[in-house]
């Protein structure tokens, strides 16, 4: 065994497994309400589902061109391109990847070389360092200060200026924060990037979840930026199909180039029948996306608001379905400790905060609230508990 862990790659080594993942584990282990890993449990609209059982009699079944079926790129290629108010070739300008998690790999491995440097905001999704360290990068990390998630815009620069970073990772909407970007603050990021000519990969995956007034600006929609981003975009949100991993790079036709030769050898292909399939979700008509705004919100404010009247305090999500909890009160040191806790006294799942954060943040933990009505109810009920269980180590 000692000789064989001396050939795990260095990169491999210098991160954990998921803590998210880790987390829905634990919470099965022990029965509780799983608001850690965000997956919903509702089912996806009928008009995708009601295809995928005539796509499974039909076919297709066998592999389709390894950047995407032409039929699923044309239609996304519509979709978005009224939405980032860009022109998009389906032929040279779509990667269709196994989700957006090897979206966001691949477009690092598109931009970055051994030795090159990557900026993330802190709070950030977990899996953006470890696309940095396995693609043999170095992760820079500028912080986003609660309660608004502002950044310093001179330390921002610095990062470019100072260290030459190559590239920016942007969430917007932001998972853990819920944070939506500004065009103010995007046009600020904007002109930093054009001034020492460097790329942007997104993720927008919570693109059609974004409570008003907060409005989502596409960071590629901005003057000149289609030419320099990389946005990595996923159905598993908008479409509640978390597992059919059918996600997207939409890129300029030199950079999607570069990802299609990247995804092949990662991949090869995302599944052909799903993609068949979900092409009734991206022909859907604008008022589902109404719709969909108008149910999260719902959710928000039933969570949120329950977590007010048990005293929780919270941080208001301005998109995306997740929020930040307050546990300073409770004396844990570890947050992990306390959300293992969670799950085995209360019954209700989380996520520490410090898997988030860059800065040594241990007082908050992560909910989302992507539940049926009754499912948040029940959570809430457990929570209710919350302060008399969890005082008691």
């Amino acid at each position: 065994m000692a000789s064989s862990l001396q050939h795990i790659s260095r990169r491999a080594a210098q991160f954990t497994d998921s803590v998210i993942r880790r987390m829905t584990r634990i919470s099965n282990e022990a029965g509780a309400i799983n608001l850690s890993q965000g997956f919903p449990d509702f089912d996806p609209p009928p008009e995708i589902t009601d295809r995928l059982a005539e796509v499974a009699a039909s076919g297709p079944h066998q592999y389709a061109i390894t950047w995407g079926s032409p039929l699923f790129r044309a239609a996304l290629a519509e979709k978005q391109a009224a939405l980032m108010d860009h022109p998009i070739d389906p032929e040279t300008e779509i990667v269709v990847t196994c989700g957006a998690t090897e979206a966001m790999m691949a477009a690092m491995l598109t931009v970055t070389n051994p030795g090159d440097r990557v900026v993330i905001f802190s709070p950030f999704y977990e899996n953006y360092t470890a696309d940095a360290i396995l693609s043999g990068a170095e992760p820079l990390y500028v912080p986003l200060t609660p309660p608004a998630f502002q950044f310093d815009a001179n330390l921002l620069e610095d990062m470019f200026r100072k260290e030459h970073a190559r590239a920016l990772i942007l969430c917007n909407p932001s998972n853990p924060s819920g944070k939506v970007f500004t065009r103010a603050e995007l046009e600020t990021i904007a002109a930093i990037v054009r001034k020492y000519d460097a790329l942007v990969i997104t993720d927008e995956v919570y693109e059609h979840i974004v409570y008003p007034p907060h409005r989502h600006t596409y960071f590629a929609s901005l003057p000149g930026m289609f030419e320099r981003t990389l946005s990595c975009g996923s159905l598993s949100k908008t479409y509640s199909i978390t597992g059919w991993r059918l996600g997207y790079i939409i890129a300029p036709a030199h950079l999607t180039d570069a990802a299609r030769k990247v995804h092949d050898f990662l991949t090869v292909g995302a599944a052909a029948p799903l993609q068949e399939a979900a092409i009734a979700g991206l022909r859907l008509p604008p008022a589902y996306y109404h719709n969909l705004t108008a149910q999260y919100t719902k959710k928000r404010d039933l969570f949120t608001g329950g977590l007010t009247h048990i005293d929780i305090p919270h941080l208001a999500p301005e998109g995306a379905y997740y929020t930040l909890v307050d546990i300073g009160e409770f004396g844990y040191e570890s947050d992990l400790d306390f959300c293992i806790a969670l799950a085995q006294k209360v019954g209700v799942g989380a996520v520490p905060g410090s898997s988030f954060f860059r800065e040594p943040v241990h007082n908050l933990i992560r909910f989302h609230f992507a539940k049926k009505e009754n499912t948040l109810y029940h959570a809430l009920d457990r929570l209710a508990s919350m302060r008399r269980k969890m005082q008691t180590r």
